[in-house]
């Protein structure tokens, strides 16, 4: 569903992102770990259209879209939460989620039903009128994702969802996750720094390192890697 072929990004004389590979499957959660600065949110950037690739291609199920702005990105299924949440604060939460879906309205892809569901699922029907800012932290985190959702993706990227919940909700999104891979299949980049929920989440691991792919495979191989160890000695569960 989502190729990275050889992607690098050059800030002036700064290689921030270096000859990095890795694909995700259709209805696969893959884990892009790595310590900060790593270059995960980078490659993020990259994939939504955010920030151009110095070189290399990035493909959606076998379509290049390397070459074309975030907006068309969008339209073309590619979405994505921040690790700085990202809400319309003078909006409601309504008004949030209807500017995503007018991006994809008309289009025959559309699943009219999944953002109701999925407001629903996350627990945002009772606070629809409601400014962001009145909500707790986990509940926007909520709502950055629904509003995601409803642009129909095929590719799905979370930029650290789990930064800031308290187990409860870590454990409440994980299940959401499971939830979304039947209600909408698509490919699913995750980010995230708590490995308890990255190894419960994924099946496939990318980690980087200093801008360029360490390891990759199952996250049991991934774990065991003696140079992700040693990447990581001392960090604990903050891989």
């Amino acid at each position: 569903m989502l190729q990275v072929r050889g992607i690098s990004k050059n800030f002036g004389g700064v290689q921030a992102v270096n000859d990095v590979s890795f694909s995700v499957g259709a209805n696969e959660v893959h884990g892009l770990i790595g310590p900060n600065g790593a270059g995960k949110t980078t490659m993020i950037n990259l994939i939504s259209g955010l920030l151009s690739v110095t070189s290399g291609e990035i493909t959606v199920e076998g379509e290049r879209i390397d070459n074309l702005p975030a907006e068309k990105r969008a339209r073309k299924g590619v979405a994505r939460t921040f690790q700085n949440l990202r809400l319309f604060r003078n909006l409601t939460v309504r008004r949030n989620i209807e500017v995503a879906e007018l991006q994809v309205r008309g289009m025959a892809t559309a699943d009219p039903g999944l953002v109701e569901d999925a407001i629903d699922r996350f627990g945002l029907r009772d606070v629809l009128g409601e400014a962001p800012d009145s909500l707790p932290y986990g509940q926007m985190r909520r709502l950055e994702i629904v509003r995601a959702l409803a642009l129909r993706p095929r590719v799905l990227m979370l930029d650290e969802p789990a930064a800031g919940m308290n187990p409860e909700e870590t454990d409440a999104l994980f299940r959401n996750i499971t939830w979304l891979r039947n209600r909408h299949p698509c490919a699913i980049l995750l980010i995230d720094h708590d490995l308890k929920f990255i190894m419960s989440a994924c099946e496939r691991l990318t980690v980087m390192n200093m801008g360029s792919l360490l390891a990759s495979g199952l996250p049991q191989e991934v774990t065991t890697n003696k140079e992700v160890i040693s990447a990581y000695l001392g960090q604990g569960d903050n891989i």
